[in-house]
């Protein structure tokens, strides 16, 4: 499938690459002008049937982080204590060499794997992530969904059996949705892909639909709703607690078409009795009457959907509060329902229609060594990491593999942190930069720039709106090894086969156990069929090309090997370079229920024990003596991996600390004035700005800056590097039932900062 070529106002040549643009969620549909090895001009893609031209300040910028003179092109080894550049040969046999040596000294358990957000937005890391994991033979995976989405893993786990299902609002086609701790209009959304969501939200009204914001800031997207509620950071599960008391007070609870399949209401009854809008009030910040408003209003709208987000779960009871909003679509009726909350039906997944029931989901198969923390979906905490590398004894961590992570700007305590990383015996790391974290590497592996990589968005797609297929290839020719290459050696070397290996082995082994789990899988559409004639099927693709062809050719719209001609496959995407749009979500329960009783379990033991927090909580409510501290996003940044490109950090500082104008004046400050921050583990210097948009007792500082340490190499983000907010944050406190990071209501103390 070759780039379409257009015509140039000077008379040269240009040719036009359609993509998807990797930098959030969204998945926004890009047409990339290029000429030779430049990109000149990146805009939406108009044809894209799933984002129709929208795009942000972001995607403008894909050519700037191509061309980024930072990024990194060759491998950096450390010698003599400094980074230098080396040849691949060289980085690998450095990686065997130390490796070797640490695993003749130290345990598998030695070793720690991070992974950071980028990888979701990569098809060759999303289909080599697991066999990487596998050969690393290590308990200590350590991902950014500790730090933002783990309660969600975990309540979709136990209340309908698998933990990467999550309940989407059907943002299209709802009367009414209820948001809190979420701000799509500079997020462009998050556990849910909707391309141009803020076009969506200003549609809306046209069909009368109403939008309400709860947040302790009147965010972008707050400022669009039609009603925005402040409420204390934190205590959204009270609010949630208090709907749900409602629904049963006034004998409002309807389930509809699933209540045969609904297990635990009465036990729900019972948890929240003692949680009336009355005694939460006080708690939360929001007066009775206008929670039970609130309530009838979600209960009255012909669909309704309830959507919470980071601001919700990144709180000490983030689990209980993602646990409420799932309650609270179930007994609205509005979960699996158009309008109401749906889940995805991603073109390159399986859907089987089976009767209702499975394994079920469990947590704590194994646990950390310093704390005990259960592990959540295979993870252990962000949060205790420092514990695991500054606690001597068996099994400390005393290697860490970093693919594309910057813990040390967005796990907490930032300053532990670093110093942990310093004293490191090995860091091995997969990434285009040189950041506050991989400047202590050992060695810097950098994978391709996206632009030089086949693209399908195989982890999105499972959180669309919409079912959407697009593959794109490659728009420049690869300059260094792929990265599925890359993998495959350090899957040989984990194994002790040797950085020399046949690395084709691998992606050999790697596609022939995919076919073979088909195979075998009674239930699979081509179970039965022969190995042979299936991978005779796939040759003639990458290995990344041949596994994704696999899973859109076995999908629930595949073409199953010419079984169901016209169906998908990669052959049939490469005539569609805007993409394929197969419809909106559907209903897809109870069939997708993998509960050992194939019901929805309301009452799951495990956050039935939880719910003891949040009650002793409210039998003895925190009045905060301090001021609480809350992130917030902007639409040109993302997380701590953006903020070298000029275009996207020009103009005046993003990274200020807001507070409310009373509270300011005060404590002597004012806008442009600098305060001191300070929490329990530590303290920033910040410029403030003042703003009415803050709830009062509540400051906001963004996420992911602090890049004025020495030794990276950012010249852009060195020169705006902002303050780090994860600083503040305390790791001694996590929400106990996901092993979430508690990034939001930080007590903090602020105080005009001397000169």
């Amino acid at each position: 499938m070759a780039p379409e070529t257009t015509p140039d106002p000077t008379g040269t040549k240009r040719r036009t690459a359609y993509r998807t643009c990797p930098l959030c969620e969204a998945t926004c549909g890009v047409a990339i002008e290029v000429e030779g090895d430049r990109v000149v001009r990146v805009r939406g893609d108009k044809q894209d049937p799933f984002s129709r031209g929208f795009i942000c300040p972001k995607g403008s910028t894909l050519g700037e982080l191509h061309h980024d003179p930072d990024r990194l092109r060759t491998p950096l080894v450390r010698r003599d204590g400094r980074l230098e550049e080396a040849t691949w040969e060289e980085a690998f046999e450095e990686i065997e060499r130390r490796l070797g040596g640490f695993f003749e000294e130290h345990s598998r358990q030695s070793l720690a794997l991070l992974l950071g957000n980028p990888i979701v937005h990569h098809l060759s890391t999303s289909l080599y992530v697991r066999p990487f994991v596998l050969a690393a033979g290590s308990f200590n995976l350590y991902s950014a969904s500790t730090l933002d989405q783990m309660p969600q893993h975990l309540v979709s786990g136990l209340l309908w059996g698998d933990p990467s299902v999550f309940p989407l609002p059907d943002i299209d086609r709802t009367d009414h949705l209820l948001m809190l701790g979420a701000n799509p209009m500079a997020s462009n959304g998050s556990l849910v892909t909707a391309p141009d969501f803020p076009g969506r939200l200003k549609a809306m009204p046209a069909r009368g639909a109403r939008l309400v914001v709860v947040d302790p800031r009147r965010t972008e997207t707050a400022a669009r709703a039609d009603e925005h509620l402040f409420i204390r950071p934190g205590t959204d599960v009270f609010w949630l607690a208090a709907l749900v008391h409602t629904l049963f007070e006034e004998d409002r609870v309807s389930i509809g078409r699933l209540e045969p399949w609904v297990e635990g209401v009465d036990e729900i009854r019972d948890l929240v009795a003692d949680f009336t809008p009355e005694r939460v009030a006080p708690i939360c910040g929001i007066d009775a009457e206008t929670t039970r408003r609130q309530a009838r209003q979600l209960v009255n709208a012909a669909a309704g959907a309830v959507y919470g987000r980071m601001g919700a779960h990144t709180v000490e009871f983030g689990a209980a509060t993602a646990w409420m909003t799932a309650i609270l679509n179930i007994l609205t009726g509005n979960f699996d329902r158009p309008g109401g909350v749906m889940t995805a039906s991603p073109v390159a997944s399986r859907i089987d229609d089976r009767e209702p029931g499975g394994r079920g989901f469990q947590t704590g198969r194994w646990k950390s060594r310093v704390k005990g923390h259960p592990e959540v979906n295979g993870e252990f905490p962000a949060a205790g990491l420092a514990d695991e590398m500054e606690t001597p004894g068996e099994g400390q961590v005393r290697a860490v593999i970093t693919v594309a992570s910057n813990p040390v700007r967005s796990y907490p305590n930032s300053e532990r942190l670093d110093r942990a990383f310093a004293a490191l015996d090995f860091h091995l790391a997969l990434d285009i930069y040189v950041n506050e974290t991989t400047r202590h590497a050992d060695v810097i592996l950098p994978p391709p720039s996206g632009l030089e990589e086949e693209q399908y968005e195989l982890t999105f797609m499972a959180n669309a709106v919409r079912s959407f297929a697009k593959f794109s290839p490659p728009v420049f020719e690869r300059q260094g090894p792929s990265e599925e290459d890359i993998f495959a050696r350090l899957i040989l070397i984990l194994r002790g086969q040797g950085a020399a290996a046949d690395v084709d082995a691998v992606h050999e082994e790697v596609v022939a156990e995919a076919v073979d789990r088909l195979l075998k899988d009674a239930n699979s559409p081509i179970a039965g069929r022969g190995r042979d004639d299936i991978l005779a099927e796939l040759e003639g693709l990458s290995p990344v090309a041949r596994q994704l062809d696999l899973r859109l050719r076995t999908g629930w719209q595949g073409d199953l090997f010419g079984a169901n001609p016209g169906g998908v496959s990669l052959a049939k995407l490469a005539k569609h370079p805007h993409g394929v749009d197969l419809g909106p979500m559907v209903e897809r329960f109870p069939a997708r229920l993998k509960t050992k009783s194939g019901r929805f379990e309301l009452a799951p033991k495990q956050l039935v024990e939880d719910w003891a927090r949040v009650r002793a909580r409210l039998e003895d409510p925190v009045v905060p003596g301090r001021l609480l501290l809350i992130g917030r996003r902007h639409v040109r940044s993302n997380n701590s991996w953006m903020h070298n490109i000029g275009t996207l950090v020009k103009g005046r500082s993003r990274c200020t600390l807001m507070m409310n104008p009373e509270d300011a004046g005060r404590l002597g400050l004012s806008t442009g004035g600098m305060a001191e921050v300070t929490s329990r583990v530590g303290k920033l210097r910040v410029e403030v700005e003042t703003t009415e948009a803050m709830m009062p007792g509540v400051v906001s500082l963004p996420h992911g800056w602090g890049h004025d340490v020495e030794g990276v190499r950012l010249s852009v983000a060195s020169a705006h590097p902002g303050v780090p907010s994860n600083a503040l944050i305390d790791d001694e406190v996590i929400d106990t039932a996901s092993g979430n990071a508690v990034l939001n209501a930080i007590p903090v103390e602020v105080t005009p900062a001397t000169a």
